[in-house]
Order: C-alpha cells, then structure tokens, then sequence
C-alpha cells in the first residue's frame, strides 16, 4: 500500500502557502513559497498521525491519487511502523499480545509503535509478520517519485 498522502496548496492573503491534507485534517503547516511549505508539510503529517497512533484512532486510508495532484510520502519507517500499529487494531491485538507473539518484552512493542523511536528493520519485518503482513521495498527514480507519488 503506497503510504503518500495527497495535499492541497493554498496561497493565503499574505503571500504564504498553507499545505493541507484532506484525509488528515489535523496536519496542517505552511511555508514562505510551494517549496517551503512542502518541506514542512511531511513533518506536520508524522506529527498528525502521531497523534492517531496516542489517541488510538485508525490511520486514514490515503485517497487515491487524482491527476496532477501533489502527495506527500510518509518516510519509510514511520509507514512501517503505522502498518504495524493499523494491523494490530484491526485483529484486536493488544501489545502484551504482540510482545508475546514476539517473544519480547511489552516495551520493545511501544517502542516500534513509537514514530519517534529509531526500530530496527528486521524488528519491523517480524511484527508484520505476526500480523500476516509483509514489507516491500521500492526504489525508483526521485522524478517518478515526485509525480506519482511513490
């Protein structure tokens, strides 16, 4: 599942842009120009979306992509670790359950649910795999990235 959410650009009466995210509502930045606000916009999404994670709310679904519409990736590892989060909620899996399906302590399972916490790659896999999910890896192109949002 492509983790890229789709944001609107809006240049306010002062001449700065506001970057929104109609399936996130809660992120919200803006910048001096296109460029700045889009720098920000990444940031205010994690931070959004941390909050769903604290407040135990599901993770938006990302809309579809439209034509020539801009989105903002989530960096890998928070994908990761939002998937992990989703898929624990949708099978009622509580984090002492994880930690057990893990063979771990209950703190190791807060800390991959943390998107501020540097997880080990191979600590994410095997959550997802408990969960009966599996990582992929893409690379492409920074160009492609950028108008396709991959």
């Amino acid at each position: 599942m492509l983790q890229a959410y789709s944001v609107v650009l809006t240049v306010d009466q002062n001449g700065t842009v506001i970057a929104e995210f109609p399936d996130v509502p809660e992120a919200l930045t803006c910048g001096a120009d296109e460029t700045n606000a889009l720098q920000w916009a990444q940031d205010a999404l994690v931070v959004a979306l941390s909050g769903y994670v604290d407040d135990r709310r599901d993770i938006p679904i990302p809309s579809k992509p439209q034509k020539g519409q801009q989105f903002v990736p989530l960096p890998p590892m928070v994908a990761a670790k939002l998937a992990i989060y989703q898929a624990m909620r949708d099978q009622e899996v509580t984090q002492a359950e994880m930690a057990s399906r893990l063979h771990c302590d209950a703190r190791q399972v807060r800390r991959l649910l943390d998107l501020d916490h540097h997880s080990r790659l191979d600590q994410i896999e095997a959550a997802l795999t408990v969960l009966g999910k599996r990582l992929r890896i893409d690379v492409v192109e920074e160009s492609r990235a950028l108008a396709t949002g991959d």
